[in-house]
């Protein structure tokens, strides 16, 4: 089979020219965004006044719109997006930074309207303006000096009273590129605003506080300024402060009191996350992350001298949480040659822990599959079909060495499926028949004299009987 010539700068100069000049015509007509691309090169040919006009019409042509843009056609949109922000970072920005880095700011700007515009449940309207946001980033290095100053005023023209939070990440962006004196007027500016918004008693004047804080945190890590940043987290509701990450903070810069302070304050979080192993055991969700937490604070008091007291917070959290994090740190702070039965006595705890599906999950990151299938064995009658999103990972992950734990898993999955009717999932169940007929044999070999297990063939025969007229299924089957 011939190899497909490579693309390269030479191959294609080698091209001549014209051959090239019709290549980039002919994509031109097909392309709209492409088309984009060529005209605002052809345009640098004239100066960069002339790739912003026609980038200034587009924005100009975005800021006014207001019609709802249709799902058949919000790939176009998007492309045509894409494109403008390339002519605006590539051709523009190497003419004249700070004509990027404005026009960037003013398509940043556009994003509420645009966002009104569109249903953009997949993201990718909106990865267009985090290239925006990244791209403004690049360009904020190569701004001359006087331009470099004025950049915190174009970006609170620009986004200093929008809430969707992208001035905090274009903030974000910039902040690494500027000098300290303009960091600190900027932190200024930002001090006055919240004074002036936290001073007026209507809550719609406050939206944006919360905006201004964070970036003046932004600003305080970048001047080293580690007070500062504390003041202004020390500011925010309890239920809203990042204590674990001012207690990491304050640890590293070598004040472990103030950093166990810290740690052990009490918040109560509004978010909060929620494993699929913890809603499969009927668990609640964690409103810290919870591993984190703990190893945070076992560390402060290790550095307090306080060894014993970290091991014992780790090994506490080890048996809530049956977190693999924790017991490598557990591990680690042992001394040499107890880890052995230290595993041990995890893996004990795991196996008689009620929540299978947490130990089930530590098990196989550890990575213990061994174990892990004598636990799925053990557990036999206990697992769940619709916990889909884990299970199936499991049983791949076991099935080349624990035949028989992976055939328990895939009849599970496979008999919730058919038992609920769920037919945009039978694709995935005709998969699991296919997998337990390969699995067959050595799950039988396996399962030797185990208690009342059925062997494949029954098995499958009990699933004609039972769902037989599910002909979108065993049609499926047939075809594989």
């Amino acid at each position: 089979m011939a190899r497909k010539p490579a693309l390269s700068i030479e191959a294609l100069t080698a091209l001549g020219a014209a051959k090239l000049a019709r290549l980039v015509l002919d994509e031109a007509e097909r392309s709209a965004p492409f088309r984009k691309l060529v005209s605002a090169a052809l345009a640098g040919r004239k100066g960069p006044d002339a790739i912003a006009g026609i980038i200034d019409r587009r924005l100009s042509a975005l800021e006014k719109a207001r019609g709802f843009i249709d799902w058949e056609k919000a790939r176009a949109f998007r492309d045509d997006l894409a494109a403008t922000v390339t002519v605006m970072s590539n051709e523009l920005g190497e003419v004249s930074p700070v004509m990027a880095f404005d026009r960037l700011l003013r398509f940043i700007a556009t994003h509420e309207s645009v966002f009104e515009r569109i249903d953009d449940s997949s993201g990718r309207v909106q990865d267009v303006y985090d290239q925006a946001i990244t791209a403004a980033g690049a360009v904020t290095p190569r701004l001359a000096q006087p331009d470099a100053a004025q950049l915190p005023a174009r970006v609170m023209a620009a986004l200093g009273n929008t809430s969707h939070g992208y001035l905090v990440e274009v903030a974000r962006a910039v902040a690494d590129h500027l000098p300290q004196e303009t960091l600190r007027a900027w932190d200024a500016d930002l001090g006055a605003r919240q004074s002036a918004q936290e001073a007026k008693a209507h809550r719609n004047h406050g939206s944006n506080v919360s905006q201004y804080r964070e970036i003046r945190q932004i600003i305080a890590e970048k001047l080293s300024d580690l007070d500062g940043l504390i003041a202004l987290e020390a500011k925010k509701h309890p239920n809203l402060q990042d204590t674990i990450g001012v207690a990491a903070r304050l640890l590293e810069a070598g004040r472990a009191q103030e950093a166990l302070d810290w740690i052990r304050r009490p918040t109560s979080r509004r978010i909060a996350y929620l494993s699929a192993e913890n809603l499969a055991d009927g668990m609640g969700p964690d409103n810290d992350p919870f591993w984190r937490r703990t190893s945070v604070e076992a560390k402060i008091l290790e550095a307090l001298g306080k060894k014993v007291d970290a091991q014992a917070l780790r090994w506490s959290a080890l048996e809530t949480s049956l977190d693999a994090g924790i017991l490598r740190e557990y591990i680690a702070a042992l001394p040499d040659f107890e880890d052995f039965a230290t595993l041990d006595r995890a893996f004990a705890h795991a196996f008689s822990s009620r929540h299978i599906y947490n130990a089930l999950a530590f098990l196989v990151e550890w990575p213990r599959l061994d174990l892990a299938a004598r636990l799925v064995i053990a557990r036999r009658s206990e697992w769940e079909g619709r916990q889909y999103d884990m299970l199936p990972k499991v049983a791949d992950a076991v099935a080349a060495h624990h035949p028989l734990a992976a055939t328990i898993l895939y009849r599970a999955l496979l008999d919730d499926i058919l038992a609920r009717a769920r037919s945009k999932a039978y694709p995935h169940a005709a998969r699991y028949l296919a997998k337990l007929e390969q699995l067959a044999a050595g799950a039988a070999a396996e399962a030797g004299t185990l208690k009342a297990w059925a062997h494949h063939e029954d098995y499958r025969a009990g699933l004609e009987k039972a769902h037989g007229r599910k002909s979108g299924f065993w049609s499926l089957v047939k075809s594989r």
